[in-house]
């Protein structure tokens, strides 16, 4: 939203026509990547094809507030389930439901990165952790290996 705002701390000392420039940019970025999602969801629907999204959440987000699809799970804190960052993740399930399983297992505590930590790396800022994508996984895509959640 700052850049879209032109308020991040890089356009402090930019033009008004430079900023407006950029949220241009930034506008027809957002409108391909919409479309984009929007049609892998619809070909997945018609195909009946089970589709997870994996989005950064937020109530501001994009797709939270303009997307016909709605987020199933919510991870406010992913580093309560294994991983490095704290940051809050939303889960879009097609032609699936998250399963909900209890695990019945400790949890490595790993230690926090933020975003700020990682700025100018945007893969790594990205990324979810093995220990987290194993669990949640487990958690939420498989059948239960516990035969009284069956």
């Amino acid at each position: 939203m700052l850049w879209f705002n032109g308020q991040t701390p890089q356009q402090k000392n930019w033009s008004l026509e430079k900023k407006l420039e950029k949220d241009l940019e930034l506008h027809k970025d957002l409108s391909l990547n919409y479309e984009l999602i929007t049609k892998l969801v619809l070909i997945c629907l018609k195909k009946n094809i089970p589709l997870i999204i994996e989005n950064p959440y937020s109530e501001q987000h994009y797709l939270y507030r303009y997307w016909a699809l709605k987020p199933k799970y919510i991870d406010y804190d992913r580093t309560l389930t294994g991983d490095f960052m704290k940051k809050p993740t939303q889960f879009f399930f097609v032609n699936c439901e998250p399963k909900h399983n209890f695990i019945f297992e400790g949890i490595d505590i790993k230690k926090k990165k933020t975003c700020n930590s990682l700025w100018g790396y945007q893969v790594e800022r990205s990324m979810i952790s093995k220990d987290y994508a194993n669990r949640f996984i487990r958690e939420f895509i498989l059948e239960s290996e516990n035969e009284n959640e069956k």
